[in-house]
């Protein structure tokens, strides 16, 4: 389901249950920009119930049952999508109603439980620094050890042409979102690795 990735809590509902409540039973339309699967054979699609206006994605992020994904290219619909995991939020309706959805990337064993899930971190970047093909907004003084986020070279253009510069986001509080990886290296901490300018959230200036 593009524009959203499953979240739960414990003893909250399952990203299954949540989905069945809204479609079981009922018709679906599935609308996609482009018919070829992605790499894994999936087919991406919006999710509407047949005969209504009502965008299933939207409504399990109005009701907190998932997280947004920054995979939606139309400004308008991801502002829209946005827009109801905000009110979520606000609101601690569903998964928001639990302290632990947002990491701290103060805390890197704590986000390193998610290795391979998509996840949500908060913190101040420190420091951003170059390293070949790649540049590294750091979250911590030791920067093998503590959360990090790569950025390829190949994608800096689309940030820089939506006005983001990388040492811009030096000491400012951001929020990331995107897939858990550890980094190369024994005892190294974890990464998440954005290609997207929407998988960055800048919460405070300088």
């Amino acid at each position: 389901m593009v524009g959203i990735e499953p979240a739960s809590v414990d003893g909250g509902t399952t990203p299954a249950d949540a989905l069945a409540e809204l479609v079981r039973g009922r018709d679906v339309v599935l609308r996609g920009t482009d018919d070829a699967p992605d790499r894994y054979g999936r087919q991406s699609a919006f999710v509407f119930v047949a005969d209504s206006d009502v965008l299933v994605q939207h409504e399990l992020l109005a009701r907190g049952e998932a997280l947004l994904a920054a995979d939606v290219t139309d400004k308008d619909c991801a502002a829209t999508l946005a827009a109801a995991e905000s009110e979520a939020r606000s609101a601690r309706r569903g998964i928001w109603s639990s302290a632990t959805v947002i990491k701290s990337a103060e805390s890197p064993a704590d986000i390193l439980t998610g290795i391979g899930r998509f996840t949500v971190v908060e913190g101040k970047v420190l420091s951003v620094r170059q390293a070949g093909t790649t540049t590294y907004l750091n979250f911590a003084r030791n920067w093998t050890r503590g959360f990090a986020v790569t950025i390829s070279r190949r994608v800096l253009p689309a940030f820089e042409a939506a006005g983001l510069a990388m040492k811009s986001l030096e000491q400012r509080r951001i929020r990331v979102r995107g897939w858990v990886e550890a980094r190369p290296g024994s005892n190294s901490g974890p990464r998440i690795d954005v290609a997207k300018v929407a998988q960055i959230e800048i919460l405070s200036s300088n």
